[in-house]
């Protein structure tokens, strides 16, 4: 289902004003932020574990279109972490059971939903309707795919990953250029090149303890509503590190590898 193409978001209804009073309250945000937020059209690569909590506070929050990309099914071994999804719905498609916890929890944001797994091709149709690219998957081929086509497209990409006790997340802006005038770094400037496959095993072989996606995916949320409603400092430039065994947060800079030239 695609239905991006309506008209710009109306005014705050009495409902909504009482839903979100307490983002009007904040000064940083107020009506002026949260229409901005009612207006904007995220992408959400993946509805498991960083995509459920991202979804259900980027639903919570107002954002009044939120794009789902995930060919997977719900298996009873993804409701450890990806809380978006319950017992009554495993078996479903994760894009429909997701969409439905969304209607449930504000149905004043409209959900476009894709059945399939995320890809260049894809990208090529659909990525420059959105306004953010949020990559929650769980592989290389896709999160290099989502990097180079948001890079493309000229859309911030805010994306993140988790180990079995540890994740990381960043924000990536690389058309555009910082204080010095060079080039924003990328996703190949941070990581690049993949890694053969099999040398980092999936959360299925190695575990991953399922709070720690809720950690992830919650920051990753903060970061798109910094995006979206132009406060703060996003982490462009910066990788948040996060050790849960530790209870240790770090954060690295990073930097253009090749001023000027593309990440590519």
């Amino acid at each position: 289902m695609d239905n991006l193409d309506l008209p710009a978001a109306t005014p705050l209804s009495p409902e909504e004003i009482e839903r979100y009073r307490r983002h009007l309250l904040l000064p940083e945000i107020g009506g002026g932020g949260q229409q901005k937020l009612k207006r904007a059209r995220v992408l959400v690569i993946g509805a498991g574990g960083l995509g459920a909590p991202l979804l259900e506070y980027l639903a919570a929050a107002g954002v009044g279109t939120l794009g789902i990309v995930d060919d997977d099914r719900v298996s009873l071994s993804n409701l450890q972490r990806q809380v978006i999804h319950d017992t009554g719905t495993v078996g479903e498609l994760k894009t429909k059971s997701a969409r439905e916890a969304i209607a449930r929890l504000n149905p004043h944001v409209r959900v476009v939903d894709h059945e399939e797994r995320f890809s260049q091709e894809w990208a090529a149709l659909h990525l420059r309707r959105f306004d953010i690219v949020v990559d929650g998957s769980d592989n290389f081929d896709t999160r290099y795919a989502a990097a180079d086509a948001a890079e493309q497209a000229r859309i911030p990409l805010v994306t993140g990953a988790v180990g079995r006790f540890d994740g990381s997340l960043t924000v990536l802006k690389p058309y555009e250029t910082g204080p010095d005038g060079v080039l924003l770094p990328g996703y190949r400037d941070l990581f690049p090149q993949q890694p053969p496959e099999g040398l980092i095993p999936a959360c299925a072989e190695a575990g991953v303890v399922g709070a720690l996606t809720g950690v992830i995916g919650t920051l990753m949320a903060m970061e798109v509503i910094k995006l979206l409603t132009g406060i703060g400092d996003p982490l462009v430039g910066r990788l948040m590190l996060y050790d849960a065994l530790a209870a240790r947060f770090d954060t690295i800079r990073y930097r253009r590898r090749s001023p000027g030239a593309s990440g590519q």
